[in-house]
């Protein structure tokens, strides 16, 4: 079995591209790196070790790669090949790689009209569905009504931490041992891809959101209240008795807006919650306050890991989300001169102010109490410019 994979960085390796092999693909790495695309073709494997104090070890093989901006006819020969096609890319740059996946499917179907299935393994809500709409731009309307009956593009929720590294291998990535891959069915086209890890749903949202709203709301209050109490490493913050108790407060707010809106069994909502906190405390693979903090702006978006989940919980339990208020501040204080959002971002603020800074940025109207409710926050963290 082939599969294509975008993205030969350490989410790509470490994750997706050991699964894949676990479930017995020869896995071509499609990426504009070529350094580490000739390092791929000249062992054609490498080693994954699990971050915690056993540093077991997984070497994965039949692996190749290709440039895609050397010689994308490779890529469109790979895709026409392929069993399955995966992304690690990163969500601004699916729209980069489509047409050449389109000119693979176009291809792919003057032969063929074996069903494919196309999963954007992506930090973002509907990845594959993203996707699917930037390949559609490059495609006919006859084409369109083709792809929609041959081509899956199923959403997928994942969640493994892959900390910022360097090591001697450069090939060699090191991971941490828990993992979730979660796949929505319904969207498949032909047979399931048979690779354990993936767990199939036929609703996918709930993981989404609940994934988002624990793990992605829970790693932002270690990086921007840590940065501001001035630690540098995830881990060392979350050390912090004053961390644990944002954390801990922010992720009971976020679990009840989730619990409410979806139905999810509190205890077994707990667990999950306990299991993540965890997680972040595993030195083994604490990440910088800075890498986990990027892009700001994004973060304190309408529907990502903040806002969203304070305003539901607001209009859930008409309380406010003190704690996510708190995180929301110290986001909205977030300083960075490496980070383009981040100095963006208060520029914003010195013109602006505070409050209309988040109305911009989150979409809340100006009478939303949500604003408030973090501008209290930011006296309450004693926040200052």
């Amino acid at each position: 079995m082939r599969a294509v994979h975008f993205g030969a960085g350490n989410i790509g390796r470490g994750f997706i591209g050991a699964l894949l092999y676990q479930a017995g693909y020869h896995t071509t790495f499609v990426d504009v790196n070529d350094v580490v695309i000739r390092e791929l073709n000249d062992k054609q494997q490498y080693n994954v070790v699990l971050a915690d104090e056993n540093s077991e070890s997984l070497t994965v093989k039949n692996v190749s790669g290709i440039n895609s901006m050397n010689n994308p006819d490779a890529v469109v020969d790979a895709i026409v090949q392929a069993d399955i096609v995966t992304t690690a890319v990163g969500p601004n740059v699916l729209r980069v790689i489509a047409e050449l996946i389109a000119k693979g499917l176009r291809e792919r179907l003057k032969t063929s009209k074996r069903p494919l299935n196309l999963i954007a393994c992506e930090n973002m809500i509907g990845g594959s569905s993203t996707l699917k709409e930037h390949v559609f731009e490059h495609l006919s309307e006859r084409e369109r009504a083709t792809f929609n009956e041959v081509f899956g593009f199923p959403d997928a929720a994942v969640d493994r931490i892959v900390p910022n590294q360097t090591n001697d291998d450069m090939l060699e990535v090191s991971v941490e041992p828990y993992y979730e891959w979660v796949v929505e069915q319904t969207a498949v086209k032909g047979e399931k891809p048979q690779i354990d890890g993936i767990t199939y749903v036929d609703d996918l949202k709930p993981y989404i959101e609940r994934k988002l709203f624990t793990v992605n709301t829970g790693h932002a209050v270690p990086a921007y209240i840590g940065q501001y109490m001035g630690y540098t490493a995830i881990h060392e913050a979350m050390e912090d008795d004053k961390v644990q108790e944002i954390i801990e407060g922010a992720l009971q707010e976020s679990g009840e807006a989730l619990i409410r809106t979806y139905g999810f069994n509190r205890k077994t909502h707990q667990q999950y919650i306990d299991k993540i906190i965890k997680r972040f405390m595993n030195p083994y693979i604490s990440d910088e306050v800075t890498r986990v903090g990027r892009g700001p702006i994004r973060k304190l978006g309408p529907n990502d890991r903040l806002i969203r989940p304070a305003s539901l919980y607001l209009e859930l339990t008409g309380e406010e989300p003190e704690n996510l208020a708190k995180t929301i501040a110290a986001a909205l204080a977030y300083k960075n001169p490496d980070d383009d959002e981040a100095v963006k971002l208060q520029k914003m603020i010195d013109e602006q102010g505070y409050d209309k800074t988040l109305q911009s940025v989150s979409g809340l109207e100006a009478n939303d109490p949500l604003i408030a409710a973090v501008l209290r926050g930011l006296s309450l963290i004693t926040l200052t410019r």
